[in-house]
């Protein structure tokens, strides 16, 4: 549920002035003949230019959030109001269930479903309750003898009087919601008005609907990725681990893995895969378990473990390439072998030194006839962290290569002493550091691995 703290106006050729009965202004003397068909033909070119305009600015929104408030901000301008919200809710019941307000603060939209529903006019459409099935005007609800004490409390205290809602209701997705526009004093919009917001309500709602779609298959994409991925992270003797993930809105084929190994050991890895939405994902998929297969066999070299998934990679998705970096460690000795494929090397947290593990340079697996790179053994400290990571980290910086890598350095570098016991904290510290608004607030798609295991 969120408030939009603005308002629109309302043009002022949508919105036409009421006579009344005291009017005693001159009557004006008849117009010529073709002069009422031009009023009637300017009235026309400028209503169909505001829609056209609004139209145009609703279908460059691309998310489903941006879409609703853009139809908020459209909807009060034709009608004339200054406020107002729109409830999604698809009568399909998969959701997403979400309530938007113009105007309106979250405290303001929690006060209103306080309001019984079917008092109030989303209410009765969305419930289907009689006169839901179309345009509900309530032009003075305090004039409204059976007007629900409560809906009469809250429309006094935010000080709204009138309201008029329209449902969104799309051909082939069926009901998807209902839009209403609150107005501060009696009132309603005139049938010109009424027409135009019709017209742009239905478009809008078109919009919606194929808007929900994605948002839907992205949210499964998103779901897919997450399950193909391990549940939970094992328990090893001598090492804590952590890990935050974010797949991106198209689903990406970032992964990771961590599993324990013979001998006490544990295996590290981290990889992507070139492209996005369900086959890159899938691809994700079936090189981690590969992977996992092939650690288990010859986890301790790790060199031989990615030539085997590079021809893996290689005889059945000639056209996919990806990067990878596996890790075999050995906690008792706190010693980790690892190689990688076109990967960015992993990052050494400690009190004395925050440096990158000196990897050779590599092509990523599926790049080259025949794959090969060295193995890099690293000596880990008492309290060390060794974080492994994805590429998409350093891209949604949105900087060079260069300065996303200073800055991932820069924010392993100011982890507070307090907080490298815990390998979580560490990776939120990362992340809070290089990424400020956060792994949801980005525009970038790309998705994010952070894999961080502190050797005791």
């Amino acid at each position: 549920m969120a408030g939009i703290d603005s308002t629109v106006p309302s043009p002022a050729h949508t919105v036409a002035p009421a006579h009344t009965a005291s009017d005693t202004s001159p009557v004006s003397p008849p117009h010529p003949p073709g002069a009422l068909l031009q009023d009637r033909l300017a009235g026309w070119i400028s209503d169909l230019t505001t829609l056209h305009e609004l139209i145009e600015r609703l279908v460059r929104t691309d998310t489903l959030s941006d879409a609703l408030q853009e139809l908020l901000r459209a909807g009060a301008a034709l009608v004339g109001a200054r406020r107002g919200l729109v409830v999604l809710e698809p009568g399909d019941g998969l959701g997403p269930d979400t309530t938007i307000g113009l105007g309106l603060a979250r405290a303001d939209l929690g006060h209103i479903e306080t309001v019984p529903r079917s008092s109030l006019s989303y209410g009765r459409i969305l419930d289907g309750l009689p006169g839901g099935d179309g345009e509900i005007a309530e032009p003075d609800l305090f004039a409204e003898d059976a007007l629900d004490p409560r809906h009469r409390e809250v429309a006094a205290r935010l000080g709204y009087a009138a309201s008029y809602a329209l449902p969104l209701t799309s051909e082939d997705a069926g009901r998807l919601g209902a839009a209403v526009w609150l107005y501060d004093e009696p009132a309603e919009p005139g049938e010109r008005q009424r027409h135009l917001a019709g017209l742009y309500t239905r478009y809008a709602t078109e919009h919606l609907a194929r808007l929900l779609e994605v948002e839907r298959t992205r949210a499964s994409m998103a779901t897919m990725a997450e399950e193909l991925l391990p549940s939970r992270l094992p328990r090893v003797a001598g090492v804590q681990l952590a890990v935050r993930h974010r797949t991106g809105p198209r689903g990406g084929g970032d992964w990771y893995d961590a599993l324990p190994l013979p001998d006490a050991a544990l295996g590290l890895a981290v990889g992507s895969v070139t492209g996005s939405g369900p086959s890159a994902v899938a691809a994700m998929g079936r090189l981690r378990a590969s992977l996992r297969a092939y650690a288990v066999m010859e986890g301790e070299d790790p060199v031989a473990v990615l030539s085997d998934l590079e021809l893996l990679l290689r005889l059945t998705e000639p056209a996919r390439s990806a990067t990878a970096l596996f890790a075999y460690c050995e906690p008792a000795l706190r010693k980790i072998t690892l190689a990688g494929a076109g990967h960015s090397p992993p990052l050494l947290i400690g009190e004395r030194r925050t440096e990158f593990v000196e990897t050779s340079v590599s092509a990523p697996l599926g790049m080259l006839a025949c794959w090969e790179a060295p193995s890099v053994e690293l000596q880990a400290e008492p309290g060390e962290t060794v974080l492994l990571y994805t590429d998409g980290l350093l891209h949604r910086t949105g900087d060079p290569t260069d300065r996303a890598f200073a800055r991932l350095h820069a924010a392993a570098a100011g982890v507070p002493k307090a907080l490298r016991r815990d390998p979580g904290a560490v990776a939120d510290h990362v992340l809070r550091a290089v990424l400020p608004d956060g792994l949801d607030a980005g525009d970038s798609e790309e998705d994010v691995v952070l894999l961080a295991a502190r050797f005791e």
